[in-house]
């Protein structure tokens, strides 16, 4: 009987050792997926709002109209180029909506993933490739995901006081 436990205890002792020492291949590293990356590609205006901000200062309900079907902003795309690294580069604006954006230029974020201060995360907009001449801030107001639509803010200030805001709702052109 002792001899059996004795065996048993060698067994179990050799089986262990043989498989701790195997590797264990947990597969090949995958960078997280940026808001870049969910961004880049072409972008179809679904509709686009103009929002009395000064209305929101003063404690007021804020006059919202739709410009939608006004102004041909039926017609408003947006391209965002990435290069290899997913690394936002160039952007570029077509159609007859009126140009309150810049309608081409370079395009970077301050950061590439969700902010961990619960702040909205931002598109910085340039003239130049070398991105020192910033041209407009967009504020991201919903990240594409399991949709692939999202949603961005651009505000007019004076003196650092915003006036009004227009947000532009988009969904991807495939």
């Amino acid at each position: 009987m002792k001899t059996i436990r004795l065996s048993l205890a060698v067994l179990f002792s050799i089986t262990l050792l043989l498989t701790s020492c195997t590797d264990t291949n947990d597969g090949t590293y995958i960078a997280p997926i940026s808001i870049a990356e969910k961004i880049h590609g072409n972008w179809a205006a679904i509709s686009v709002k103009q929002t009395d901000e000064i209305a929101k200062t003063a404690g007021q309900t804020p006059t919202d109209l739709g410009l939608s079907r006004q102004f041909n902003f039926t017609s408003f795309n947006v391209l965002f180029n990435n290069d290899d690294k997913n690394n936002p580069t160039s952007y570029s604006i077509t159609g007859d909506a009126p140009a309150l954006i810049p309608t081409s230029g370079y395009w970077n974020m301050p950061n590439l993933f969700i902010n961990t201060d619960v702040t909205p995360n931002e598109i910085y907009l340039y003239a130049d490739q070398a991105k020192t001449i910033k041209t407009a801030t967009l504020t991201l107001a919903s990240v594409p995901g399991l949709l692939d639509v999202f949603e961005f803010k651009l505000t007019r200030r004076t003196n650092g006081v915003a006036f009004v805001s227009y947000t532009y709702r988009l969904c991807k052109v495939n």
